[in-house]
C-alpha cells in the first residue's frame, strides 16, 4: 500500500480541507465523550505547526441530505476547542457563500469547522458538483476519518481526486497497523471472531481463514458452529439456518491449514441477566433448559496456548456476553493475556469493532494492544477483504 502523508506535502500558507470522524456522543447539548475530537487533535496541530489553515469537514448522524439542528456540528466546536487549546470558528454551512466568507476570514493559528456534510445530498449520493464546490474551498486535501472511508462519499472519495491529498496522521495509524496485522504479518498469524451471528460475519471469516493459521470462533456465533457438528445447545442463541454453512466453513479452512478453534467447556445458566447462576459443562452436555453464555476455562487456556504460538493476532468480537458479569470472564482472561504478550514484544495485536473496543476497555487490556480501532463498519471491510473507496482515492493520489 502507497500514499502520501503530512510530510510530503507543503502545508505553509495552505487551506488544508481535513476530513474527520466528529461522529461523537451528545447529552443535553453537550459532547459527552471526546475520545473522537482527540484522535484527530495531532493532524490538526501538524497543520497549524507547519503555517496550514485547518478546515474541518465531518458528519454527524443521518439527517438524510437535509439540514436538521439536532444534528449540527455546532456544539462540537466548543469541546473541540478545549481539547485543541486554539480557537475554533463555526461555519453554518460547509459549502457555498456562507462557508466561503468564513475560510476567507480565517485568521492564522486558528481551525475552521464547517457544518454537516450530511446536510447536503451530494455528500452520501458522491456528487461531482457537490465535490467541486468542497475543493473550492482548499489548496490541499488530508483525509483523517478512516471510519468513513468504506463509504464513496463526496468528501472521502471525489474530493482525493480534485486536489494534492494525504493521509493524517489517524488515518497512517490506522493503515499501517491493518498493514501489519493482515497484509504483511509476522506469522503465524491468529484472530478472533465473536459476536451473535454467523450470518453477519461470512465474508470476515472467509477471508480470515485463508489468511491466518488459527481462528478462535467465541459468543454466539460458537454455538453455531457447535451445534454444526451435532452437540446439543439448549436454549443458547445459535442459528439453525446455517449449520450447513458453518460446515462449509470449516472444511474450507481445513483445506487452507487454518485450524477453527472452538470452545470445548462452556459456562451456561437459565436465565440471560446479570450474576445470573451458572456452571461450567463441556460444550456437548449443555442442558436442554440453559444456554451457553460464554466460553469456559479450559477453552480459555486453549485460546492463550494459541496466542503463545502466534506472532500476530487480529481480534473482532467478544467470546460470550461480556456485557454481563460474569460472562466477561472469558473474554478478559484471553484479552488480558495477548494484551501481556503485547507488552513483553511477543505479540502485535490488533482489533477493532465496536463491542471489541468496549470489551477490551472494560477488561483493561485495550491500552496494552498494539493497536486498537474505533473504525467500526471500516474495520470490518478491511478484514474482510474489501477494497475501501476512501483508501483506494488516497492510493491514486
Amino acid at each position: 500500500m502507497t500514499f502520501k502523508t503530512l510530510d510530503d506535502l507543503d502545508l505553509r500558507g495552505k487551506r488544508v480541507l481535513i476530513r474527520v470522524d466528529l461522529n461523537v456522543p451528545m447529552q443535553d447539548g453537550r459532547v459527552s465523550d471526546d475520545t473522537r475530537i482527540r484522535a484527530v487533535l495531532p493532524t490538526i496541530r501538524e497543520v497549524l505547526d507547519k503555517g496550514g489553515k485547518p478546515i474541518l469537514l465531518a458528519h454527524f448522524g443521518r439527517p438524510k441530505g437535509k439540514p436538521n439542528p439536532q444534528m449540527s456540528l455546532a456544539p462540537v466546536a466548543p469541546a473541540l476547542e478545549a481539547a485543541l487549546g486554539a480557537p475554533v470558528r463555526f461555519a453554518a454551512d460547509c459549502v457555498g457563500p456562507v462557508a466561503a466568507q468564513a475560510v476567507a476570514e480565517l485568521p492564522e493559528g486558528a481551525v475552521l469547522l464547517l457544518e454537516n456534510l450530511r446536510f447536503h445530498p451530494g455528500e452520501e449520493a458522491n456528487d461531482p458538483a457537490f465535490a467541486d464546490a468542497l475543493a473550492a474551498l482548499g489548496d490541499v486535501y488530508v483525509n483523517d476519518a478512516f471510519s468513513a472511508a468504506h463509504r464513496a462519499h463526496a468528501s472521502t472519495e471525489a474530493l482525493a481526486r480534485r486536489l494534492p491529498c494525504a493521509a493524517g496522521r489517524l488515518m497512517q495509524k490506522e493503515l499501517e497497523a491493518l498493514e501489519k496485522a493482515l497484509a504483511r504479518p509476522e506469522r503465524p498469524v491468529a484472530a478472533v471472531v465473536g459476536g451473535a451471528k454467523v450470518s453477519t460475519k461470512l465474508d470476515l471469516l472467509g477471508n480470515l481463514s485463508g489468511r491466518v493459521e488459527r481462528l478462535v470462533i467465541g459468543g454466539g456465533m460458537a454455538n453455531t458452529f457447535l451445534a454444526a457438528q451435532g452437540l446439543e445447545v439448549g436454549r443458547s442463541l445459535c442459528e439453525r439456518d446455517m449449520l450447513d454453512t458453518a460446515r462449509d466453513i470449516m472444511r474450507e479452512a481445513a483445506g487452507r491449514g487454518c485450524e477453527i478453534i472452538l470452545p470445548v467447556d462452556v459456562v451456561v445458566a437459565e436465565e440471560f441477566k446479570a450474576h445470573a447462576p451458572s456452571r461450567v459443562v463441556p460444550a456437548e452436555a449443555c442442558p436442554a433448559d440453559a444456554m451457553i453464555l460464554d466460553a469456559g476455562p479450559q477453552s480459555v487456556a486453549r485460546i492463550c496456548a494459541a496466542f503463545d504460538a502466534s506472532r500476530t493476532l487480529v481480534w473482532n468480537g467478544p467470546l460470550g456476553a461480556f456485557e454481563l458479569p460474569p460472562f466477561n470472564a472469558a473474554t478478559d482472561a484471553a484479552a488480558r493475556h495477548a494484551a501481556r504478550l503485547t507488552r513483553e514484544g511477543r505479540l502485535l495485536s490488533v482489533a477493532g469493532g465496536g463491542d471489541t473496543v468496549a470489551a477490551l476497555n472494560a477488561s483493561g487490556a485495550a491500552q496494552d494492544f498494539s493497536y486498537v480501532s474505533t473504525a467500526g463498519g471500516a474495520f470490518l471491510e478491511w478484514l474482510e477483504g474489501k477494497t475501501l473507496p476512501g483508501v483506494a482515492a488516497l492510493e491514486a493520489c
